[in-house]
């Protein structure tokens, strides 16, 4: 271990479960910038290209205060090294980390009615096994990334945590649920500060790939038609990733016992409207390809944030239209392909 610096003895050592990933990388960044000391936590599977997510951190690897772990969430003994601060990688002369963030997870509502068993594997065994860490090594406060996918097909709008979510239609959704269920569990038991944290459609720069707004604006730059399923009436809340992650570092400071925190826009936009807006800032009209609806797809998410707002003091600050903006400007900075 290298010695502590000055300031050492005083920063804490958060835990990011996924955190080479889109959301989580975005984290790691903003908690380096905080002062903490970050432990990222990624097994780098093939549900999309890895080499995406090593990009996503190589500015990182260079931090002193960075640590990234190439493990997988269901590897026990590998948790338990890493909240005893036994791990050989770990850097400074630390205890268990005072917070775990827990992003990772198998995602993506339709790749679930493929391989749900991949999600009860994942998203809810892995799931408990962090919360069992939290429990034995006493972490200070647990976070856990929810989906606004848990209220499935709903018709009271705007979604409030105080809505039942029992009408779940995708197994991804169900995991998540489960999980959310496991977190009011060990909280009622064990006292572990919990928040569970749902994520409204989160959209910016290193999205994954296979996400819709990625991918149209993939397809817009190939001259490939736009995949619309449905009458394009569907309605989502779009989420700027900078504004989740206000959220979720807002969440590591904040004084809780239980809760469970919408982290939306508060907005909603029509699919054929945000094809036709990315068009726009793409500079391409866009053609497109109507489908039928899909399966597991819902039609429509929309965020009551007013419980966000009290507790965490969160204000989403990106609209739409500036959100695009940005993320096609980070597209055509890492994308350089021609039409085909």
């Amino acid at each position: 271990m290298v010695s502590l610096s000055k300031n050492m003895k005083t920063k804490k050592a958060v835990l990011v479960t996924g955190g080479a990933g889109f959301i989580g990388s975005h984290l790691c960044e903003r908690l380096l910038k905080k002062g903490y000391y970050v432990i990222c936590v990624d097994n780098f599977n093939d549900f999309y290209d890895p080499e995406i997510k090593e990009q996503n951190i190589s500015d990182l690897l260079g931090c002193a205060d960075f640590t990234l772990i190439r493990g997988d969430i269901l590897d026990v003994d590998l948790l338990k090294k890493i909240h005893s601060g036994k791990h050989k990688k770990l850097k400074y002369d630390l205890s268990s980390p005072v917070t775990v963030i827990h992003l990772a997870a198998m995602a993506g509502v339709r790749p679930s009615l493929v391989s749900p068993t991949k999600y009860v594997d994942v998203d809810i065994k892995g799931t408990v096994n962090l919360l069992e860490m939290a429990r034995q090594f006493e972490v200070e406060k647990f976070i856990f990334g929810s989906s606004s996918s848990v209220y499935g097909i709903n018709q009271e709008v705007p979604f409030s945590e105080e809505q039942e979510t029992d009408k779940q239609v995708s197994p991804y959704a169900t995991a998540k649920k489960a999980a959310e269920q496991y977190c009011r569990t060990y909280n009622h038991l064990y006292e572990v500060p919990i928040a569970a944290l749902r994520f409204f459609t989160v959209y910016g720069p290193r999205q994954r790939p296979e996400m819709a707004i990625h991918k149209f604006a993939r397809l817009m730059s190939q001259g490939k038609p736009i995949p619309m399923y449905g009458d394009g009436t569907s309605e989502r809340d779009y989420t700027y990733v900078d504004d989740v992650i206000d959220g979720i570092v807002a969440a590591v400071k904040a004084d809780y016992d239980f809760e469970i925190i919408n982290l939306g826009n508060s907005e909603t936009v029509k699919l054929r409207e945000l094809i036709e807006l990315l068009g726009q800032k793409m500079g391409i009209e866009p053609k497109i390809d109507q489908q039928p609806e899909q399966p597991g797809d819902v039609p429509i998410t929309y965020a009551d944030i007013s419980q966000a707002r009290e507790v965490l003091g969160y204000e989403p600050k990106i609209s739409i239209g500036e959100g695009l903006q940005r993320f096609v400007n980070w597209y055509r900075a890492h994308h350089r392909q021609e039409p085909s």
